[in-house]
């Protein structure tokens, strides 16, 4: 009988036991890094802007558009008591992004009461004045925004310039991959 106790172990399986180790590794460091967190909950005087982002020629949704839309509908689930801006002109088979938005987030059971469209923007500096307007008329005294990490500075600066408080951002990349794409209704 061999004795496998000081049998040396073969090519694959130190390949792989070096691929796991090394998997493990890139893991622990990607995560302990920056570690995703949910949005913090706001209340009803705190508005969720949602940025649009270019429909496809049908009025489809991009994948970017929708990663927006997840991360505004996270947001809006933990804050339940603020208001909701889709904010997007640009239309596409006479489909506004704001529409679009507004009907992604209706058919997973957000009410349609808290979604207020803005579907005019044509530009960052055009959804930040005109999501102003709305806010200004919902009574909101502040915004979170959401829209893409590197869309956000410049959206930050852009509100910011058009009076808009924002005591809060949030976008795809700041939450945790299961909030992302844990199947919705």
């Amino acid at each position: 009988m061999r004795d496998f106790a000081f049998t040396r172990p073969s090519r694959w399986f130190r390949t792989a036991a070096a691929a796991t180790a090394l998997s493990a590794a890139l893991l622990t460091t990607s995560t302990s890094s920056a570690v995703a967190e949910l949005p913090v909950p706001h209340g009803p005087d705190t508005a969720i802007v949602i940025l649009g982002y270019g429909l496809l020629p049908d009025g489809g949704m991009r994948p970017e558009l929708i990663e927006r839309l997840s991360a505004g509908y996270v947001s809006a689930l933990v804050s339940p008591a603020s208001p909701i801006i889709v904010t997007g002109g640009n239309p596409q088979a006479d489909v506004t992004e704001a529409r679009a938005m507004a009907d992604w987030l209706t058919a997973r059971g957000i009410p349609p009461e808290r979604v207020h469209l803005e579907p005019d923007a044509r530009s960052t500096v055009e959804n930040a004045e005109l999501s102003a307007a709305v806010m200004a008329e919902l009574g909101s005294h502040d915004a979170v925004l959401i829209t893409s990490s590197d869309h956000m500075p410049r959206a930050v600066a852009t509100f910011a310039a058009a009076g808009v408080r924002v005591t809060d951002t949030c976008t795809p990349d700041d939450l945790p991959y299961t909030a992302l794409f844990t199947p919705m209704p």
